[in-house]
């Protein structure tokens, strides 16, 4: 919670309650329940508001596949920048086509100053 331990939490809410003083206290104790209420109804109702606007589609929802906890940045920057290479044990079923020849492949990254600049209409 926040980056803080449940002894820490204990300390703040002792130093709260004797900052505070406990006259006081009970009125501060009910303006957090409200503000917790208001903050809970506005989720309701933002999640009915949702429900409503998406239709029968909202039960569908895998909402694990969002959960930005299950990715691990550095697995897809390496699946990025490192193409698994193609091995070459396994077969694909393509046993009757025939194999072009071992050649340089192209690469549309690499500069070729005998090709001529792609030009895109769409993005002028």
């Amino acid at each position: 919670m926040f980056g803080i331990s449940g002894w820490e939490f204990l300390i703040l809410v002792a130093l709260a309650a004797a900052l505070i003083g406990p006259d006081r206290l009970p009125e501060y104790v009910g303006k957090l329940r409200g503000y917790i209420r208001q903050l809970r109804d506005m989720a309701d109702g933002a999640k009915a508001q949702l429900k409503d606007q998406m239709g029968p589609e909202f039960e569908d929802i895998n909402w694990r596949a969002y959960d930005p906890r299950q990715y691990d940045p550095r697995k897809i920057v390496r699946d990025a920048l490192f193409d698994p290479e193609p091995d070459p044990d396994t077969d694909d079923g393509d046993a009757d086509v025939p194999q072009m020849a071992a050649g340089p492949a192209y690469d549309p990254h690499k500069f070729d100053p005998d090709r001529a600049t792609p030009f895109d209409f769409d993005a002028t």
